[in-house]
């Protein structure tokens, strides 16, 4: 059984529609990219996949459960770190940690064991009574994807993890995140094509809501004829004025 399985995905905002009979496919363990320019629909299919936006037509199943007939269930196994930092600023880097856990059912021991073996993880132990608002823009996406992870989900969404980060703190959250293969499925979006060639086992390029190609980074190159992921992304998107 695969841990993502959406068939005929849509949802339309009145005249648009922003994600178009989609279906897509996520093997458990894999680490998926979602690419795509800005309107392709990429936070839309996010959004549906985690239950937090009805679709229009279509269904995903998330580790089986259907997000339109079973969404508490498929939330369950789901979590998330969003673009926007989702941290408490005025809570300590423990404070947050520990919130979390008691938040998705833990006792108070419980929610302070798994903080503990999630700053070590991170890397954030000597940074713990800080409070989330004075931490640098890295150590506080750091922060959101262990506050994500400390539920224990078996599907994590990463939507655009290192926007806005300098090179050196985006290579670091990139060990992070490799790290996480194989042990739990994760869905990243991102608009930089490096960092999706680096990370990916699979990856899939969306414009206008519909799937333009799926597939390997090796595959989708020899489908485009491109001798780069950046080639085949302009070749497959349409040019943009903003």
């Amino acid at each position: 059984m695969n841990a993502i399985e959406a068939k005929g995905l849509t949802k339309q905002f009145k005249e648009r529609t922003a994600v178009d009979s989609l279906n897509v496919s996520v093997k458990k363990g894999e680490l998926f990219a979602l690419l795509g320019q800005n309107g392709a629909g990429k936070s839309t299919t996010i959004r549906m996949l985690c239950g937090l936006l009805a679709p229009t037509a279509g269904d995903a199943y998330i580790c089986g459960h259907s997000v339109t007939k079973e969404p508490l269930l498929a939330k369950q196994v789901t979590n998330v770190s969003p673009q926007e930092t989702a941290v408490a600023a005025k809570l300590s880097v423990q404070e947050n940690l520990e919130l979390i856990a008691r938040l998705y059912g833990d006792d108070k021991k419980t929610a302070r064991e798994k903080a503990e073996k999630m700053m070590d993880a991170f890397h954030l132990t000597d940074r713990r009574k800080d409070r989330a608002k004075n931490l640098s823009g890295g150590w506080q996406r750091r922060l959101s994807i262990a506050m994500a992870l400390i539920t224990e989900p078996e599907v994590l969404f990463l939507d655009e993890p290192t926007l806005g980060l300098d090179v050196r703190a985006r290579r670091d959250l990139w060990k992070h995140i490799e790290e996480l293969k194989g042990r739990i499925t994760v869905v990243l979006t991102t608009h930089y094509l490096e960092e999706a060639a680096a990370l990916s086992d699979r990856l899939m390029i969306m414009d206008k809501g519909r799937c333009q190609a799926e597939g390997t980074l090796a595959e989708i190159l020899e489908k485009t004829g491109k001798a780069s992921l950046e080639e085949a992304f302009l070749s497959l998107t349409e040019e943009v004025y903003e």
